[in-house]
């Protein structure tokens, strides 16, 4: 039992993990545990979409730990280009420390879980990070491209670093995004 509490509070970490995106209505920037929450319930949401079948536990499962290694990392904004080798290295570092805080057998199935979603293999996966994916771009549709304008993102950037992922793992939100993100470029919103 203590290690599952030691664990537990140890991912309160993630509550100070602050990420580039602002919510809705609010001036601080969101974080991490915060995107977690929010990516699971979009997935849960939008399970009849995904472009195969899919295990929607599982998805929802990957998506409460995909971020975990921030803890130790930090989050990189989704849109950045450079140093993606060396982030991985290190939230791998970091969710094998974290995660061998449990017991067995929990401990080999969140890091195996983890794994999976970084390898976007399976159709769960996929899922799992088209959900992730997107949420930044829902966010920043919704409040007038906050962090594409404080950061310097460009429209093909944004397309470039979502775009596969999210047509890889739900084409039908995919479809969604684009019309919203030419949109959005055609008004101005991007650099």
């Amino acid at each position: 039992m203590q290690q599952i509490v030691d664990f537990i509070l140890e991912l309160e970490k993630l509550k100070g993990v602050t990420r580039k995106t602002r919510p809705l209505g609010l001036e601080r920037y969101e974080n991490s545990a915060e995107h977690s929450w929010q990516i699971a319930l979009l997935a849960a949401s939008m399970a009849q979409y995904a472009g195969t079948p899919i295990n929607i536990d599982r998805v929802i499962s990957m998506l409460l730990i995909h971020d975990i290694g921030e803890i130790d990392t930090g989050d990189t904004i989704v849109y950045a280009e450079e140093g993606w080798a060396e982030r991985k290295a290190a939230e791998f570092a970091a969710v094998t420390r974290i995660f061998g805080l449990l017991p067995e057998p929990q401990r080999e199935k969140f890091m195996a879980l983890w794994q999976e979603f970084e390898d976007a293999e399976s159709p769960e996966a996929r899922f799992a990070h088209a959900a992730d994916r997107a949420m930044p771009v829902l966010l920043n549709l919704a409040n007038d491209g906050q962090s594409w304008r404080e950061n310097g993102i460009t429209h093909e950037r944004v397309v470039r670093r979502v775009g596969p992922p999210i047509q890889n793992g739900c084409p039908a939100l995919w479809e969604y995004l684009e019309a919203r993100l030419e949109d959005m470029r055609q008004k101005g919103w991007f650099h």
